[in-house]
């Protein structure tokens, strides 16, 4: 007997978790998905064009302050941190998904293209990873050292009051300089499964399931403030860890570009490279998951990779050979950016789907060698992030342009208005109504069978740099 009903429980997310996040995008996504829908707005905003067409009309530095306001109102006062419960954001989490069994679940780093796989398997992603936005207007965004100090306070009384988390604090002066004008970034990983992941295991993966562990191994430069906190100077994307610590020509062109105060960040020594804040797994939650799995009998596959994007050509590539597996036309691509994602309408349209992290040229750069090595398509359609900064490795249209040039017969932007990037805040409102204007249209299939990734796993061979490794359990004797 089904001891929650989680179904239930009000769809609604905690107070102190913030919608602007990649794991709550990718979960509205997953979630939707599942339940036969689309996910307009990124699952942040309504599907207003007319909205998104009155933001982008407005001044630059209105749209800015628009922009940073926003998400100072999601984030919680620091005296209110001791009061937060990691079980409240899981309760979520599994609300989101329909009441069934399910033959596999998907645990671990948020990921997109995992969570295109996850909605293609028709299974749920538990992610580990979740956001608490801090307000800490006092700091500047250039003051990495002066938000450390800040922050320990809350995060010692959020630590407190949740033994199960590690807390990964993280300041960004690049990609979100505008957030933490008024914000700060708690970053937190389960290290357990907690009562409400492993009660959603129980009542809905049948004893022999298969638990898919995500495990990105993104390593950063972090310093220990005590523990299980961790202090993360900047984040993946254009800027590199060389650069946030030590600075260069590049930061200084964008810190006077600013009109900043300093030349380069002052930030903590780091002591050690651990999980990335955002995407690196913690592998603590490992050890727990095995307890569960030998009791019930659960088949663990870890999915290793290095890097977030390792796995987008990879399934990009599988919803190819599954198309063609359904003797549909394997030629349109789509590439996603952030939560600017919508796995629905990806299948729908008969779109091959490939998620970027960022906007910035590290992901540029592998959607070109992607491009490099796949058999050419007919159609490339975009989406991509507006953050709202003109940060270090930004990449610039016309270099999108030139990748979306590569389809052979068309394709273009989705939800964009060219000229307004990066500060495009009105993509977020366009972008699912643009999709549907795709004109190709396919019936949505039944889930992919585990057996049939693996036949495709099996055909491509070390192609992808990836790891599927079989994780022995030990039955409970």
């Amino acid at each position: 007997m089904k001891s929650l009903t989680f179904s239930a429980m009000r769809r609604v997310m905690p107070r102190f978790a913030a919608s602007f996040d990649s794991t709550s995008g990718m979960v509205r996504a997953n979630g939707r998905y599942l339940r036969g829908k689309d996910l307009p707005g990124a699952g942040i905003q309504p599907d207003m064009p007319i909205l998104g067409a009155a933001v982008n009309a407005l001044p630059k530095a209105v749209r800015e302050q628009l922009y940073i306001w926003s998400g100072w109102m999601e984030a919680i006062p620091p005296e209110k941190a001791g009061d937060i419960r990691a079980e409240e954001f899981s309760k979520w989490v599994v609300s989101e998904y329909p009441e069934r069994d399910y033959p596999a679940v998907m645990i671990g780093s948020s990921n997109g293209a995992m969570t295109h796989l996850a909605c293609a398997m028709g299974i749920p992603f538990l992610p580990q990873t979740f956001l608490i936005p801090v307000r800490q207007p006092q700091v500047h965004p250039d003051e990495p050292w002066h938000g450390m100090e800040e922050a320990k306070e809350p995060a010692h009384a959020l630590l407190q009051a949740n033994p199960e988390l590690e807390l990964h604090h993280m300041h960004d002066a690049n990609q979100d300089r505008l957030m933490i004008e008024r914000m700060t970034y708690f970053r937190t990983k389960r290290l357990t499964l907690g009562e409400t992941y492993e009660q959603f295991l129980l009542d809905h993966l049948p004893e022999g399931g298969t638990i898919f562990l995500v495990e990105c191994e993104l390593k950063w430069p972090t310093t220990q403030i005590a523990d299980r906190h961790i202090f993360q100077t900047g984040a993946l994307g254009g800027a590199t860890p060389e650069e946030f610590l030590h600075g260069g020509e590049r930061v200084e062109e964008y810190l006077k570009r600013y009109g900043s105060h300093r030349r380069k960040w002052v930030a903590p020594e780091p002591d050690g490279d651990r999980p990335e804040a955002e995407w690196g797994f913690a592998p603590e939650l490992r050890e727990d998951l095995e307890k569960l799995a030998r009791r019930r009998g659960y088949r663990i596959r870890r999915v290793v990779f290095d890097h977030p994007e390792n796995v987008s050509p990879l399934v990009a590539d599988l919803y190819r050979w599954w198309y063609r597996e359904r003797q549909l036309p394997p030629n349109r691509l789509l590439a996603e950016c952030f939560v600017i994602m919508d796995p629905w309408w990806a299948m729908r349209t008969g779109s091959a789907p490939y998620w970027m992290v960022f906007n910035k040229e590290e992901s540029a750069e592998n959607l070109e060698k992607y491009l490099d090595s796949a058999e050419a398509y007919d159609y490339i359609h975009m989406m991509l992030l507006s953050h709202g900064v003109e940060s270090v490795g930004l990449v610039p249209i016309e270099r999108w342009k030139s990748i979306l040039d590569r389809g052979r017969k068309g394709g273009g932007f989705i939800g964009m208005e060219e000229e307004k990037y990066p500060r495009d805040f009105g993509v977020f409102a366009r972008y699912n109504r643009d999709l549907s204007k795709i004109p190709a249209r396919y019936a949505m299939p039944g889930p992919l069978p585990e057996s049939q990734l693996d036949k495709f796993l099996e055909q491509s061979g070390d192609k992808y740099g990836v790891q599927w490794i079989e994780h022995p359990v030990a039955a409970t004797v």
